[in-house]
């Protein structure tokens, strides 16, 4: 898919996308993150370095990831993380509302 085709991440989801892609994918480094939003949305979804880290940053600081510095399979060093038992309560909080609010969404734009 060309780099035109993608879409940016609508406000208020980011969080949400990355607690789920650590959460499915176990402990992941910054960039495996991004790479896995893009490639489990049909790469769609593309999520710049600029919003990525604050997010991460973010996160940590909200106490929903760990993070611990390690060394990628090519050597390089990285910032490995990992979901806390909070950040699972939580996904599972911006997960509902997210279904909660996408329905009332459908409802108006396939009305009955």
């Amino acid at each position: 898919m060309r780099s035109s085709d993608r879409s940016s991440i609508p406000q208020g989801t980011l969080d949400m996308l990355i607690l789920q892609t650590v959460a499915a994918g176990g402990e992941m480094h910054g960039f495996a993150i991004a790479d896995a939003i893009l490639e489990q949305s049909g790469d769609v979804l593309q999520v710049e370095e600029g919003s990525l880290y604050p997010a991460l940053q973010r996160l940590l600081v909200k106490g929903f990831l760990t993070g611990e510095w390690g060394k990628t399979p090519d050597n390089r060093r990285a910032r490995y993380y990992r979901l806390t038992v909070p950040g699972r309560k939580q996904l599972g909080v911006e997960l509902a509302e997210y279904r909660r609010v996408s329905g009332a969404i459908l409802r108006i734009i396939q009305p009955a």
